[in-house]
C-alpha cells in the first residue's frame, strides 16, 4: 500500500511539474505554408531542425516542427529563417518572422511604442521553400536617416528608384538610423524600401530610439512595433547573419547612449554561435562601429567588444558591418583591441545612404550634394557571397556609374616652370592603408601616390563656397571636411610643354580589380 501511495504521489508531482513547465513555456510549430495563407492548414507539415528564440534562449524544432521555449516576458519570439526557405511578409512588405509576447503590454510612448497586451502562449511560424542561386547578392544601406518627408523623397529618388526593376539583389540590409528621430516616418520609409522587392532586414540606430523611454529596455519599443526584435539571426546558404542592437540608451546621462551589448544578447549569441560550424561564414550587423573612430574616445564599450570577440574566436570567418559615422572605412581588428585570431577581423564601416544628412547644395535633379566629411559621396554597398561564403564588396555612389570609385581634385591651371608644390588628390572610396594607388601624366610612367590623412580638397572647396555665399546654398550646408582615411596625393609636374595635360589615376581594389579616374590640368607660360 505504501508503495502504491508513493507511486501515485510521484505521478501527481510529475504531472504538476509538467503543467507548471507548460504554463511557463511558449510553444508552437514551424511549418511549411504550402498555400501561403499564413495559417497552418490540414496537411501542412512541420519543419524539423529550425531554430526559434526569444532573444535570449534558443531551441530547435523537433521532427514534427514543434518547439518549446522558456517563457520570457516581455519578449519578441522569432524564427531564425533557415537556408532554403523564405518567411512570410507583413502588410508593409517586410519580412514577418516574429511575434510579440507582452502579457502586460508596454508603456505608451510618444511615437507609438505601445505594444498591446497578449496572453497567447502558442506561436506558429510559416515558412515556404525558396530556391537560391549559388551566389548571394545583397544591398547594404548605412543611415538612410531622413528628418522629414522631403528627405524621404531624396531617399526614394536618389537611392531606391534607380534600383527598382534593374537590380539582382536577393536580400537587403539597413544598418540603423532608419530615420532621424521622427519615428512617424517609418511607414513612409517602408513604402519606399519595399519597392525593391526583396526581404529587407533592419538594424536599430541611435536615431531610432524612443527618447521618452525611462530605461534602455523600452527605448526601442516603437522600432520593435514595426520591425520586430532588435537582435536576431537570419540564415542563407552562403552565410549566417546576426543583427544586434548595439545602442545602449542612458536616460539622463551625457552622452545619452554608448555602444555596447546587453546580457540577454550575449546569452543569445553564445547559444546561437554554438549551433554553427566553425567554418561557416558569419556576418554581424550593428549600427555603432566596434572600433573607436576618434582614438582615446570610447564609443563602444571595450569590455563588451572583448567579450564578443571571445565568443567569435572559433568563428574566424566573420565579417563585421557597421554604420553611424557618416564616413566610409575598413578597419582590421587585432590583439590591440581584443581580437586574437590568426588573421585580423575585418569591419566595414559603410558610407551613409543619406551621406551628410541630406545636406549641401542641390544638383540638377534637385537632390543635395550630401558628400560626407571624409569626402565620400553618399551611396550604398553591394555585398556578394559565393557558394562557399567568400565575399566581395563594392561601393555604389548614388547617381553615378558602377565604375565610379575614385574622385579627383586638381588645380585647373599652373604656371609652366613654377616650383612643383601643387598636387592631384585621389579619394579612393574603398581604399585601405595598404592600397596600391598610382598616377601618371599623359602617357608617362606610372608612379606611386602618397597616402595622406587630411581633408579632401573637393569638400574644402564646398566649405569655402558656403562661407563666401551671400545666401544659403542649401537647406543645410555641407559638413566641415575632416581628415580622410582613403586619400592619396601626387605632385603635378610643371616642366612639361605648355597646354593641356591628362592626369590618370589607378587604384587596385582587392575585390573589383583595377579602377581608374582621370582629370586635366593646363600649363601656361607667364611673362612678368
Amino acid at each position: 500500500m505504501r508503495l502504491l501511495f508513493g507511486c501515485l504521489l510521484w505521478l501527481a508531482c510529475v504531472g504538476w511539474q509538467t503543467d507548471a513547465r507548460a504554463q511557463s513555456s511558449l510553444t508552437g510549430f514551424v511549418y511549411q505554408d504550402d498555400n501561403g495563407n499564413g495559417v497552418r492548414d490540414a496537411g501542412e507539415r512541420g519543419i524539423a531542425g529550425v531554430k526559434v528564440s526569444n532573444g535570449r534562449d534558443l531551441v530547435v524544432s523537433d521532427g514534427q516542427g514543434r518547439y518549446r521555449l522558456p517563457e520570457r516576458s516581455p519578449s519578441t519570439v522569432f524564427v531564425i529563417k533557415p537556408p532554403g526557405y523564405a518567411t512570410a511578409n507583413g502588410d508593409n512588405g517586410l519580412p514577418r518572422f516574429w511575434i510579440h509576447h507582452f502579457p502586460d503590454g508596454s508603456p505608451k510612448l510618444r511615437y507609438g511604442g505601445l505594444i498591446e497586451p497578449s496572453q497567447a502562449h502558442t506561436f506558429d511560424f510559416p515558412l515556404r521553400p525558396q530556391a537560391r542561386p549559388d551566389e548571394l547578392r545583397m544591398l547594404v544601406f548605412g543611415d538612410p536617416q531622413p528628418k522629414s518627408r522631403v528627405d524621404v523623397g531624396y531617399y526614394e529618388r536618389d537611392i531606391v528608384a534607380p534600383l527598382v526593376g534593374t537590380h539582382d539583389a536577393q536580400l537587403g540590409l539597413s544598418l540603423g538610423d532608419i530615420v532621424n528621430d521622427d519615428l512617424t516616418l517609418y511607414p513612409h520609409m517602408n513604402r519606399v524600401t519595399a519597392r525593391l522587392g526583396v526581404p529587407w532586414l533592419h538594424v536599430p540606430g541611435n536615431h531610432d530610439l524612443d527618447f521618452d523611454a525611462a530605461r534602455d529596455e523600452d527605448s526601442l519599443l516603437s522600432f520593435r512595433n514595426v520591425y520586430g526584435p532588435d537582435s536576431y539571426a537570419w540564415e542563407e546558404p552562403q552565410a549566417s547573419f546576426i543583427v544586434l542592437d548595439d545602442v545602449v540608451y542612458r536616460p539622463g546621462q551625457k552622452p545619452a547612449y554608448v555602444g555596447g551589448l546587453r546580457e540577454d544578447q550575449f546569452a543569445f549569441l553564445q547559444a546561437y554561435l554554438a549551433t554553427l560550424p566553425g567554418e561557416r561564414r558569419v556576418v554581424i550587423a550593428v549600427h555603432i562601429p566596434f572600433f573607436d573612430p576618434v582614438p582615446g574616445a570610447e564609443t563602444f564599450r571595450r569590455a563588451d567588444r572583448e567579450r564578443l570577440f571571445a565568443l567569435l574566436k572559433d568563428h574566424p570567418r566573420t565579417l563585421l558591418l557597421s554604420a553611424h559615422t557618416h564616413n566610409q572605412r575598413h578597419y582590421r581588428h587585432d590583439a590591440a583591441n581584443g581580437w586574437h585570431g590568426a588573421q585580423p577581423l575585418h569591419e566595414y564601416n559603410v558610407g551613409a545612404a543619406c551621406g551628410a544628412f541630406w545636406s549641401g547644395a542641390k544638383d540638377e535633379r534637385g537632390i543635395p550634394d550630401t558628400t560626407m566629411s571624409d569626402g565620400t559621396p553618399n551611396g550604398y554597398a553591394w555585398l556578394t557571397f559565393d557558394a562557399g561564403g567568400e565575399y566581395s564588396l563594392r561601393y555604389q555612389v548614388a547617381g553615378k556609374p558602377a565604375d565610379y570609385a575614385i574622385s579627383l581634385h586638381a588645380p585647373r591651371v599652373l604656371r609652366r616652370g613654377a616650383w612643383p608644390a601643387f598636387g592631384v588628390y585621389a579619394n579612393v572610396f574603398m581604399g585601405e592603408a595598404d592600397s596600391r594607388v598610382e598616377y601618371r601624366i599623359d602617357e608617362g610612367e606610372w608612379k606611386p601616390m602618397k597616402r595622406v590623412e587630411q581633408p579632401d580638397p573637393r569638400l574644402l572647396a564646398e566649405n569655402m563656397a558656403d562661407d563666401a555665399a551671400p545666401r544659403l546654398r542649401g537647406y543645410d550646408r555641407s559638413p566641415e571636411a575632416d581628415p580622410s582615411t582613403h586619400l592619396w596625393r601626387g605632385t603635378l609636374p610643371t616642366d612639361l610643354s605648355a597646354g593641356e595635360h591628362r592626369i590618370q589615376v589607378r587604384a587596385f581594389d582587392k575585390w573589383q580589380g583595377e579602377q581608374r579616374a582621370q582629370a586635366n590640368y593646363r600649363l601656361d607660360d607667364v611673362v612678368e
